[in-house]
Parts: structure tokens; C-alpha cells; sequence
């Protein structure tokens, strides 16, 4: 029988995934099309995404559900299809991990404005919407549930309630953090810096505190961020930091970190106190197999015996 998460975290270290839809797109996923909805339309695209992910090392999946709020669907004309999309997400990450060792996230990110009286959205509205993915999530089987790339405090207190609410046995809350124009500090789009964040999720009930993506957060800014919330916080660290810094070539974004880089990046976060290791925007499954190698080569390092997760990935690793 496997561990809850929390009591696996207290193991080791644990790699996440990497980005959803960059992959996607790499898929056939048009530009402004929903890539949620594929749950439904193209569960197998979605699996191999999931698979290569598996293979290269991730112990943590995360469902292809980020945009997958009534509230966003209904931009595509698929409100009524949240539950199954929700659903169909947490299923498509347990079936790729084949039945190995690993732990399924449900994830929510933002609902797509903002509150009243700053934007236009009922309390009421977005309350609904993250209840009802959280109660597809966590009736699914999720493991976890994370609530990510959040700026706000008040649309992160309605989602963490949200899936705490809804059952499930450990709750991330995740902000996304901009470096400042002279670099020498970060907080988020709506000023929040990170002690007021991590402070904030922990008296919600977050049992995880993490950050990902944002302008600036690579694995060096990480690192400084797992540093000032280890300060003000017992809880476990997870970060999803982006692939560098995204440049444009013609009309495309790209994010130009090499996987040997980024790996470089694992053993300084760890050491500071990030308990998952994962990507976001512009990673893919060879960045996280770097990091993959990279964790192992640290706990071998540390405990002198190669460790479970080291096996298990030499195992599934294809060459």
C-alpha cells in the first residue's frame, strides 16, 4: 500500500513532472484551443505526455486540469463538462503510472479575472467553480490537490478551502512570483512577497507550500525563495521553477534551458528545503530526467546507498 504523500516526504525528496502544455502543443494542441478538454477528446495524447514524464523519473503527475474551472471551460463552450474533465484527468495520470510508486495532483490554477470589487467576479461564482473541481479531483482518487500559479490572496483562500473541503488527504497551495525590475527582489503580480504568502497558506490549511512559474523564477531564484520560506514555515517546499527565461523567436516563446542546467539547480533547492522538484513552463521530460539523476546522485552522496526512486527510474528509463 503506498504512503500518503506527507509521509513519503518525510523519506526523501521526491521529482515532480514538467510542463503540460508545452507538450500538448508538441501533440497536435492548436493555439487557444483547450487543452483540458483533451481529457475527453484525446485521453491517449494526454497519457503519452504523462508516460514520458513517468519514464523519465517523476514520482509526482500532476492532472491535466489547470484550466479546468467551469469558469474557464466556459470560455470554450464546455462548462457542462468540468466534472468529467476533472475526472478523466486524475484517471489519465493513475493509468500512467502504470502501477509504480507515484502520487497523482489534482490541479487548479487561477479562475481567470479577478474578484470583486477589483475585477468583475462574484465571490459566490468562483467559490462554486473551485468546489466543484475539487470534489471531481478528490472523488477521482487524487492523491493531492494544488492550487497554483496564484497571485491573490483572496482566490487563493476560496480554492484552498475549496479542496480542503472536498476531502483529499494533503493540499498545495502554489504562488507565482515576478523578480523585480532591478532583480533584487520578487513578489506577485498583486504584491505579495513570500512570507505574507507562505503565511497565508499555512493558517488556511495548506499542508504543502510551494511557487512556480513567474517572470524571472528560474532555479537560482528558486532556491532564494525556498530560503525565506523555510524562515517563516515548518511545512514542506514544493517548486515548479520555469526552464530559464523565455525568449521569442518569431512568434513562438521558447525557454532555452538546457536540461544539464537546470539539473544543476536540484541539489541547491534541496539543500535549502524543497521537499518536490519539479518544472513548469518550458520543461520538458528530458529536463526532468536530468533532475531525476541529479536527486539520485544527491541521496547516494548523502546516505552512501543508491536509493529506491534511483532504482525504480534505471528500471523505466529508456537506453
Amino acid at each position: 500500500m503506498m504512503p500518503r504523500l506527507l509521509d513519503r516526504l518525510a523519506e526523501g525528496p521526491l521529482i515532480a513532472d514538467g510542463a503540460m502544455g508545452t507538450q500538448l502543443f508538441l501533440a497536435g494542441l492548436e493555439q487557444g484551443h483547450c487543452g483540458d478538454a483533451w481529457n475527453l477528446a484525446h485521453p491517449d495524447r494526454v497519457l503519452a505526455v504523462q508516460r514520458e514524464y513517468v519514464d523519465a523519473g517523476s514520482d509526482c503527475l500532476l492532472t491535466n486540469t489547470f484550466g479546468a474551472s467551469r469558469l474557464m471551460l466556459a470560455r470554450h463552450g464546455l462548462a457542462a463538462d468540468a466534472a468529467a474533465i476533472n475526472a478523466a484527468g486524475v484517471r489519465i495520470a493513475r493509468e500512467a503510472l502504470g502501477g509504480r510508486p507515484g502520487f497523482v495532483i489534482g490541479d487548479i490554477g487561477p479562475f481567470g479575472g479577478f474578484l470583486e470589487p477589483i475585477g468583475d467576479a462574484r465571490e459566490a461564482d468562483v467559490r462554486a467553480a473551485f468546489e466543484e473541481q475539487a470534489r471531481a479531483l478528490a472523488g477521482a482518487g487524487a492523491d493531492a490537490i494544488i492550487i497554483e500559479t496564484q497571485t491573490a490572496l483572496d482566490e487563493l483562500g476560496l480554492a484552498l478551502r475549496a479542496a480542503r473541503e472536498a476531502g483529499v488527504p494533503c493540499v498545495i497551495g502554489s504562488m507565482a512570483y515576478d523578480a523585480t525590475r532591478d532583480g533584487a527582489n520578487f513578489r506577485t503580480m498583486m504584491g505579495v512577497d513570500p512570507e505574507r504568502a507562505v503565511a497565508f497558506m499555512q493558517d488556511a490549511g495548506a499542508d504543502i507550500v510551494a511557487l512556480n512559474c513567474g517572470t524571472g523564477m528560474d532555479m537560482a531564484r528558486a532556491r532564494e525563495a525556498v530560503e525565506r520560506y523555510r524562515r517563516v514555515t515548518d511545512l514542506p517546499i514544493m517548486v515548479q521553477p520555469n526552464a530559464g527565461q523565455p525568449v521569442l523567436e518569431g512568434v513562438r516563446v521558447v525557454y532555452l534551458e538546457t536540461p544539464e542546467h537546470m539539473a544543476g539547480g536540484v541539489v541547491p533547492l534541496v539543500e535549502a528545503g524543497a521537499r518536490i522538484i519539479g518544472g513548469c513552463c518550458g520543461s520538458t521530460p528530458d529536463h526532468i530526467r536530468a533532475c531525476r539523476r541529479a536527486l539520485d546522485g544527491w541521496s547516494r552522496d548523502a546516505n552512501g546507498v543508491r536509493p529506491p526512486q534511483a532504482r525504480r527510474s534505471a528500471a523505466v528509463r529508456p537506453g
